[in-house]
């Protein structure tokens, strides 16, 4: 279901209305500032893309972001708790966290994932 409109939850008000799941401190849905999503959207090269996001976070955000992205890459691969622990430095929460996001969450990783791996695998045709 790569279509918004497909799933369930949707009401018919914005396309992306019940694809967040984050809640705030309180426990209650958060609502996502559309805006940012839409201007990462914008972004042509992997410069842009690196310059906002060092503009957009702090160091430690974007250390905490590729954690995450790093671990989520490692458990779709198959790689087990230890294994990614010692690569990543990641904590045991972290990797329950991610490996959660993964098994339940709203399938992000796994759209990427497949498109990275589509492109590399056009990339490497292209230059055999």
């Amino acid at each position: 279901m790569d279509d918004c409109s497909e799933r369930p939850e949707n009401t018919g008000h914005h396309p992306l209305e019940g694809l967040f799941m984050n809640r705030n401190v309180k426990g209650e849905k958060r609502e996502p500032f559309i805006e940012m999503y839409e201007a990462i959207l914008t972004l042509e090269t992997l410069d842009e893309c690196v310059r906002f996001f060092d503009d957009l976070c702090s160091v430690t955000e974007l250390r905490a972001i590729e954690q995450r992205y790093q671990v989520a890459r490692m458990l779709s691969e198959g790689h087990i708790y230890n294994s990614i622990l010692e690569r990543t430095g990641a904590s045991s929460a972290t990797i329950s966290r991610v490996n959660r996001s993964l098994q339940y969450g709203a399938d992000g990783y796994d759209v990427v994932f497949k498109r990275l791996d589509a492109k590399k695998q056009t990339t490497d045709k292209n230059h055999n």
